[in-house]
């Protein structure tokens, strides 16, 4: 079959093993490290805190929001300085890392609270999308896999690049020191195989964010043609 008498050949793609190499970057990739509580001993955020350490250790920058005086969504205006602070952590990042608690078998409110201060679009310009992300959760029982489906269901839903590893621990409570550091166990090792991957994945798109999720149905809509490719091929049969 030649013939598509729906398509609007002007705005096909035709991807190309070239049009996916990457620049070269002369910065660290960056990672914007996200928790979900705000408990003095928190333990999604000393997770988030032994993730930063090994993204820096790994060659990244990381940066680790702090959601303390973030007020709820739609209780105070954009410009308010937590939001804006976030929302520029986002935008500078090329990759995120999400830890939530598992409260009542779900992702808390407070972690909840900062993806819903990041919209899709603000200004042309989308603060999450093709940024890589790998989920965590942490759980004060049983080791169960609640948030961190739902945490992939959200990262899909922010059109982001969400990395097949993650980590969930069990009983988080036994698996950090006095000083909040991670103890040796699998659970360690997993978070250091997640961060590794992370890093990988984002060096991988990064630079090339854009042109993975740019869509057909988007650049149809918008006029515009696919940015990769010559109009020429993007006309030919």
């Amino acid at each position: 079959m030649t013939d598509f008498p729906a398509l609007a050949p002007a705005h096909l793609d035709h991807p190309t093993l070239s049009a996916l190499v990457p620049p070269e970057l002369d910065h660290p990739p960056r990672f914007l490290l996200l928790y979900g509580s705000l408990r003095e001993r928190s333990y999604s955020r000393l997770m988030i805190e032994e993730a930063a350490r090994l993204l820096t250790r790994m060659g990244g920058e990381a940066r680790i929001y702090d959601p303390r005086g973030l007020p709820q969504p739609d209780d105070a205006d954009p410009s308010h300085p937590k939001a804006q602070e976030l929302r520029e952590a986002s935008l500078w990042s090329e990759g995120h890392v999400w830890c939530s608690p598992d409260r009542h078998g779900a992702m808390t409110g407070i972690f909840k609270s900062q993806i819903d201060w990041l919209p899709l679009e603000t200004g042309g310009v989308r603060p999450t999308q093709g940024r890589t992300l790998a989920v965590m959760q942490v759980n004060a029982g049983s080791q169960s896999f609640n948030t961190v489906n739902q945490l992939r269901v959200l990262g899909r839903w922010m059109r982001m690049i969400t990395i097949p590893n993650q980590s969930s621990v069990a009983k988080a409570y036994n698996e950090f020191d006095e000083a909040g550091r991670m103890l040796p166990s699998p659970y360690y090792d997993r978070l250091v195989d997640v961060m590794e991957e992370l890093v990988k994945f984002t060096l991988l798109t990064r630079g090339r964010a854009d042109y993975l999720v740019d869509r057909y149905s988007e650049r149809k809509a918008d006029g515009r043609h696919p940015a990769a490719t010559s109009l020429a091929d993007a006309t030919r049969p």
